[in-house]
């Protein structure tokens, strides 16, 4: 009878031990709470993460696609806790309310990097953050539109990405910036498209409605939005790009985004790189080392124009360089 009882003892262990995730001893185990999915600039970077934090180098990589969901990234973050990872890192939804979620990870003594956006929070509550400056994109876009435009006027229409998100808010405030060196240049609108194509063209609809014939230059935050937006006015018979009566300025730098540049129909493609994998897993790298690290690390961005284009700010754009791109 006891070595009946041990069996399903045995048993109901085992059954229990197969309901959890089981990492191999060897394995270094990340947790990543990714954004989502809403860009192709998404997709790079999970594929980036896929790619470099693989069981061949030593790794075993928790993805969680978040789906633009706030919430559910912080139960994401909860529940790495719960499985004892030995590293967090979060790409941020928003910026704000990560403090009580970071504090109980401090607590379980598990390191936390945050990696392409920022937060609003002490940077005693997580170890590290690697990404790119997405105010100085701003300011990039800025600076290459008053290059570009000379004394010429300048009436914007911005679409904004997701409402709440640090690379909104730091291309919109790097871009404020410059526009506010400028007396001749007006801000007519800005409206969230949420980083994705039908909402950039949805607002860009809604833009063609109310300001027909009143602008010149359309700014969009990411290459999503610019597709929506190049459909709208392609609908509404207006012309942009470096031929037409629209100056139009994407952030990203996709290979389609940059594609559309090689053609002349996105003037200026500000990067934001995606490829941040191997900079997140360095640091992690001298973390399991005992080793000093940076606690912030910025990934390099470039900025690119059309063929045609010449400016001190960006690269201009060739088969050439679209060939050697990463992603």
């Amino acid at each position: 009878m006891k070595r009946k009882l041990a069996v399903m003892a045995l048993a109901a262990a085992t059954l229990s031990m197969m309901a959890m995730p089981v990492y191999a001893d060897d394995l270094v185990t990340v947790g990543y709470a990714q954004v989502g999915h809403e860009s192709d600039w998404r997709t790079a970077n999970t594929q980036n993460y896929q790619d470099v934090f693989s069981e061949d180098a030593g790794y075993s990589l928790d993805l969680v696609d978040c789906d633009n969901d706030n919430a559910a990234q912080l139960e994401a973050v909860r529940t790495f806790i719960s499985k004892d990872m030995d590293y967090i890192v979060i790409a941020p939804i928003q910026s704000a309310g990560w403090d009580t979620v970071l504090q109980e990870a401090q607590d379980a003594g598990i390191p936390v990097i945050i990696a392409d956006r920022e937060i609003e929070a002490s940077d005693d509550l997580y170890d590290a953050w690697v990404g790119t400056n997405t105010t100085n994109e701003g300011i990039t876009a800025g600076n290459w539109l008053a290059e570009y435009l000379g004394d010429a006027d300048a009436n914007i229409l911005v679409i904004e990405g997701s409402v709440g998100a640090s690379a909104t808010l730091g291309r919109t405030d790097g871009f404020n910036q410059v526009a506010g060196e400028h007396d001749n240049w007006t801000i007519l609108d800005s409206q969230s498209g949420d980083f994705t194509q039908a909402g950039g063209q949805e607002v860009m609809e809604s833009f063609i409605k109310s300001y027909e014939g009143q602008f010149n230059v359309v700014i969009c935050q990411n290459d999503n939005e610019a597709y929506g937006a190049m459909d709208a006015m392609d609908a509404a018979g207006i012309t942009y790009g470096v031929d037409g009566d629209v100056t139009l300025i994407s952030f990203d730098a996709t290979h389609d985004g940059l594609q559309y540049t090689l053609d002349g129909k996105i003037n200026c493609d500000v990067e934001c790189n995606p490829i941040q994998a191997e900079t997140v897993k360095g640091v992690i790298e001298k973390m399991q080392a005992g080793e000093d690290y940076e606690k912030t690390t910025l990934v390099e961005d470039q900025a690119f124009v059309a063929p045609g284009i010449e400016s001190e700010y960006a690269t201009t754009m060739t088969q050439e360089v679209l060939d050697g791109r990463a992603y």
